[in-house]
């Protein structure tokens, strides 16, 4: 069982099913903090989603600083913001996400994916959960 456990995720492992966000992934995604929560200014976790997982549009609101940066780590994704067309992801790639901009992330159909998601410093931050990204536009990638 450990083994299994172990084959995703990369060189970071897959972690637990990220049961306390589930609300807002189709599919099922894993969580692997990789700092400890509160314990510094800058969180890294390192998120496993199974093939054909997403999670819904979302925005990273700061006034000052703030954002995101994911770092491919294994598998293939797709990461779009809003009004812009999905890019393809691999290991290797990063994307810097600012703060305020609308954009999901997620596995492609037919592999698992993981990134660690880099959660930058700012002001007054907060996520917002938005809608699903629909299976009819996420079947067209």
């Amino acid at each position: 069982m450990e083994n299994e456990k172990n084959e995703h995720g990369g060189m970071f492992g897959m972690g637990e099913p990220n049961t306390a966000y589930a609300q807002y992934f189709i599919g099922n995604s894993y969580l692997k903090p990789l700092t400890e929560p509160g314990a510094s200014v800058v969180s890294i976790a390192n998120v496993t989603f199974e093939p054909g997982c997403r999670n819904n549009w979302h925005i990273h609101h700061a006034s000052k600083g703030g954002g995101q940066i994911l770092i491919c780590v294994e598998g293939e994704g797709w990461y779009q913001e809003e009004g812009k067309p999905a890019q393809s992801l691999k290991p290797g790639d990063v994307v810097t996400i600012p703060a305020n901009v609308k954009h999901w992330h997620g596995a492609k159909k037919d592999s698992w994916f993981s990134h660690l998601a880099v959660e930058v410093p700012g002001e007054n931050r907060s996520n917002e959960w938005c809608e699903p990204v629909e299976d009819a536009e996420y079947d067209k990638l």
